[in-house]
């Protein structure tokens, strides 16, 4: 049993620590949120402001044959560290684990993916609708509203089929603008 680990088995619902931070603030659950090439990415809790966060953990052994790649990770963590900003996620804290040879950080969790995750329920999600404003760095999400665009379809198709063709045309193409065209007609995710 790791120091510092939950071992109070009085509370029966509570989810005990598989491993704490040296501060003994954060506490990493067995939960796997993400694996990669580099990291592990666990569920975690922040015992002080009682928020779940994502411990980062990448194994030093796997480099240990390249100092340069070492040096290269904690020069983004530091790099992390120093940015502050809405659209970043947020470095709490970061040590190194002796004993086990890892480099742990801690970070805000985003609990509802990630970009491709997102892609995959928005597949007009693309370099193409993703709009950003060059003077505040804000960005934009341009979805196309699909199943508007199916029903207006048929709606056109039924008018068309009942012989109202031309009172329709006439009716549509004088107010068609810009705006009202269907490439902008789209949702904004924020």
């Amino acid at each position: 049993m790791m120091p510092g680990v939950n071992q109070d088995q009085s509370d029966k619902d509570s989810e005990p620590f598989v491993e704490i931070d040296p501060t003994g603030r954060y506490g990493r659950y067995s939960e796997l949120l993400v694996s990669g090439a580099v990291k592990k990415v666990y569920r975690a809790f922040d015992q002080e402001e009682g928020i779940e966060v994502a411990w980062n953990q990448v194994k030093l052994r796997n480099f240990s044959n390249d100092p340069s790649m070492i040096d290269r990770l904690y020069s983004e963590v530091r790099l992390l560290r120093s940015l502050t900003n809405k659209n970043i996620i947020s470095l709490y804290n970061v040590w190194r684990d002796e004993e086990h040879n890892t480099l742990n950080f801690i970070t805000e969790v985003c609990t509802s993916g990630n970009l491709r995750e997102y892609r995959k329920k928005h597949r007009d999600l693309n370099c193409s609708n993703v709009f950003v404003n060059g003077n505040t760095g804000q960005y934009r999400l341009r979805l196309v509203i699909w199943e508007w665009l199916r029903l207006w379809g048929r709606a056109i198709q039924r008018i068309q089929s009942s012989g109202h063709r031309n009172s329709w045309r006439r009716s549509c193409t004088r107010n068609i603008t810009p705006s009202s065209s269907t490439y902008t007609h789209s949702g904004c995710v924020c």
